[in-house]
């Protein structure tokens, strides 16, 4: 049973928005995350989002990126701002039956469950 459906990637342009969207009704009120990885490279997180929408977010995005649940739908957001083409990659939702996300949001081993992934392609 498929627990995370992720949609909203696509290719931009640098500098372009994209808007990735995870449904669930399983984990909206646990701790739930973005992770991306690029071929060749391991994953890594993104950003992360708690039971009381306490954010945490990778260096490299700050400023740029925004996470955020919709209680009502069900839905993780991430909305990228001021794409680059660094950011490309398969961005993955992840989630974790826990409320709080804690220092180890970054850490792949921690989430019980992912969804399938969505690409984006950022060209310069």
């Amino acid at each position: 049973q498929v627990q995370l459906v992720e949609s909203g990637g696509g290719s931009v342009q640098a500098g372009g928005s994209l808007r990735l969207s995870c449904v669930s009704a399983t984990y909206i009120n646990y701790c739930m995350a973005w992770f991306r990885q690029a071929p060749g490279k391991e994953r890594e997180g993104v950003a992360a989002i708690d039971k009381d929408s306490r954010t945490s977010y990778a260096d490299s995005v700050k400023g740029r990126f925004t996470i955020a649940k919709d209680f009502g739908k069900n839905t993780l957001y991430l909305q990228m701002n001021s794409l680059k083409s660094e950011d490309t990659a398969m961005y993955f939702c992840a989630a974790v039956s826990a409320y709080w996300c804690g220092g180890g949001w970054n850490v792949p081993g921690r989430y019980d469950d992912w969804g399938q992934g969505t690409q984006v392609t950022v060209s310069s």
